[in-house]
């Protein structure tokens, strides 16, 4: 495990010719992986690379594709940052839940404010928006093309 940063890279786009990976600086690799086998690379990168902590997960609107973006940390600082991507038209990507069971809150975030479905997570649990928000399309609010409603308190 005491593999550097370049070795990581080599290693893992060795055994995942699908996986683009670069090294950005010292401590910090980035890799984008085909959401197809997301969970497989991360399952790698838990089980044989020694990144056992999942930090966060990020989501983010991409235009025409939506972004959830692991960081992923190994004991000797090493942080990787594990990209994939899902079209709008089918944004469906699968948990993490299995590998890293603290994460369903990191994954609740995206869903929720981003409308992403998660397959494997509560659909029962809004975090992190409040119980009374509205639920549907039009309603996300990290997303390029949300409008803020209108406060009624205000339009005096």
């Amino acid at each position: 495990m005491h593999d550097k940063e370049e070795d990581i890279v080599k290693r893992l786009t060795g055994r995942f010719d699908v996986v683009m990976a670069f090294v950005q600086r010292e401590r910090r690799i980035w890799a984008t992986v085909p959401r197809e086998r997301f969970v497989e690379v991360l399952a790698y990168l838990r089980d044989e690379a020694g990144f056992t902590s999942l930090c966060t997960v990020t989501g983010l609107d991409m235009g025409d594709e939506f972004q959830l973006i692991y960081f992923l940390a190994r004991e000797d600082g090493i942080v990787l940052c594990a990209k994939e991507n899902a079209p709008k038209t089918d944004p469906v990507f699968e948990t993490a839940t299995e590998l890293f069971k603290g994460g369903v809150l990191y994954e609740l975030e995206p869903r929720n404010l981003l409308g992403l479905t998660i397959r494997g997570i509560p659909d029962d649990i809004r975090y992190p928006l409040p119980d009374s928000w509205p639920e549907g399309e039009g309603t996300y609010p990290l997303r390029k093309d949300w409008v803020a409603p209108e406060d009624s308190s205000e339009t005096k």
